[in-house]
């Protein structure tokens, strides 16, 4: 039995005993997204691959963000309804956890074939999985209570997907190699198959829990349009979710916000093994704080989620960074890895926070402050060696946390029945972040690992232009960024 579809979806109170539950999948996106730069090094020591070619396994998991939602796109236009308006949100998000835990399960096979490319299927197959539950997450993320906190809202979740990213580097190394004090930078296939197995296990049991918590099923898109707009006579309403510009040009931007994300972390351990001497077995803790520097971002920007007080928001925008921070220290103090050499990190938070407040909860401003500081960050690494690279390659993690969020709610603002063909479209964005990374790999092949990180200064330089452009695209349409801040109490 569905739920009412105006009702809940439409009130400006956040339904948190809601969105609890729906966390918890963002939460594995971030797992398995991050376990994957362990992946990397490992099949590129046992198959004897390039740089290039170890950049196959964010090609085949990213590329599958592509395939499912062409195949959600084109699904909706065989039967003349949208997927999700048709078997439900939460059913949606049921059946690509399914999907995935088919897709963990391969490993099993793979790693006692000792076969790359089967090891690659399964990781697509996990992606594709992992499609169909963005396709219906996000909206419900930004949906379930005031509009104008959406963008917040969407962040929070972000910054529980990013305690996966934490973690998942930690347990699938450890899992890989062993106890971290056991050494050793050669891992066995074999040691692939008990993570993922774990892995599809959970999937089945976390389907299972959602099919039966309190998520709606249905959500009514045309009443969150009229709720965005300052002047609903303005507002747009077309066939396609293409005739957006906001969207079209969404749909790139996300491509390149991926590619800079995932290239950066996926040809860091190169860099750390090739240029300063860092053994495979001891890159866990920089792969950790790189994704854990997207969770300090991400819980900053998702203060403005909570219905508190001025005051006390800023208070948490400074304060839940800095536990998030701490989680990164405990997690990897528990995995016995060395953790002072870190503390020095707290200070670049610092600066995370500054552009944080600068950009005033308005996602626009705060895409361009961080794009400019994104370059910034792989300027300073690309021309800097020892240490000062480190930190400021990881850092570029810190600039790229609230992109994601400020992105996806520019792109979809005003599509209203369109939102969900509009969201499937940007899922499918996702795909750059294996092609940037794989052009990165090619780039470090035929000059060096140390330059190649200009792909992600090009990146960001459209992230800066995107959000230039979109606040007068969707003024246009009736809609004031601005004003839409300003309800949400910022």
């Amino acid at each position: 039995m569905p739920l009412p579809t105006a009702g809940p979806m439409t009130t400006h109170q956040t339904r948190w005993s809601q969105f609890a539950v729906l966390v918890t999948v963002f939460f594995f996106w971030g797992f398995v997204a991050a376990s994957n730069d362990i992946l990397i090094p490992v099949f590129k020591n046992a198959f004897h691959l390039s740089q290039q070619q170890s950049m196959y396994v964010a090609l085949a998991f990213y590329v599958a963000y592509t395939v499912g939602s062409l195949v959600y796109f084109f699904t909706s236009r065989l039967i003349g309804a949208d997927v999700l308006n048709r078997i439900g949100y939460k059913n949606g998000i049921c059946l690509g956890l399914l999907i995935s835990a088919m897709g963990s399960l391969l490993f099993y096979p793979a790693a006692n074939a000792g076969s790359f490319g089967l090891m690659l299927s399964g990781l697509f197959i996990v992606g594709l999985g992992f499609s169909l539950q963005q396709i219906a997450a996000n909206p419900l993320a930004i949906v379930m209570g005031n509009p104008a906190t959406g963008a917040q809202r969407l962040t929070l979740a972000g910054g529980v997907n990013n305690f996966g990213t934490t973690i998942g580097p930690l347990l699938v190394s450890f899992a890989i190699f062993g106890s971290v004090m056991a050494g050793g930078t050669e891992a066995s296939i074999e040691s692939v198959k008990t993570p993922y197995l774990v892995l599809g296990a959970a999937f089945v049991l976390v389907a299972v829990f959602l099919k039966f918590s309190p998520v709606p099923n249905h959500i009514d898109l045309d009443a969150l349009a009229e709720d965005e707009a300052e002047d609903a006579d303005k507002l747009v309403h077309k066939k396609s979710a293409f005739a957006y510009p906001q969207l079209v040009l969404g749909m790139v931007a996300i491509f390149v916000y991926v590619g800079v994300e995932v290239s950066t972390i996926a040809n860091l351990p190169a860099y750390l093994e090739e240029d300063l001497g860092i053994p495979t077995s001891q890159l866990a803790p920089y792969v950790s704080l790189y994704w854990a520097s997207l969770m300090i971002g991400r819980w900053a920007g998702a203060a403005g989620a909570f219905e508190v007080g001025m005051n006390a928001r800023r208070m948490l925008t400074v304060l839940l960074p800095y536990v998030a921070f701490g989680v990164f220290l405990a997690v990897n103090a528990i995995a016995r890895h060395e953790i002072t050499q870190f503390l020095g990190y707290a200070l670049v938070i610092v600066l995370m926070i500054g552009a944080t407040f600068a950009s005033r909860g308005n996602p626009a401003r705060m895409l361009l402050i961080f794009s400019l500081c994104g370059i910034a960050a792989l300027l300073i690494g690309m021309f800097t060696s020892g240490k000062a690279s480190i930190v400021a390659f990881i850092s570029v993690g810190l600039f790229c946390s609230t992109m994601w969020p400020c992105i996806f709610a520019l792109a979809i603002t005003g599509l209203g029945r369109n939102t969900n063909q509009g969201s499937s479209l940007l899922i499918m964005m996702i795909m750059g972040g294996g092609i940037v990374s794989w052009l990165q790999g090619w780039l470090a092949d035929v000059t060096s690992i140390h330059m190649s990180f200009v792909v992600g200064v090009v990146c960001f330089a459209y992230l800066a232009f995107y959000a230039a452009r979109a606040p007068g695209i969707l003024r246009r349409q009736g809609i004031d960024l601005d004003r839409l801040t300003a309800q949400g109490g910022h």
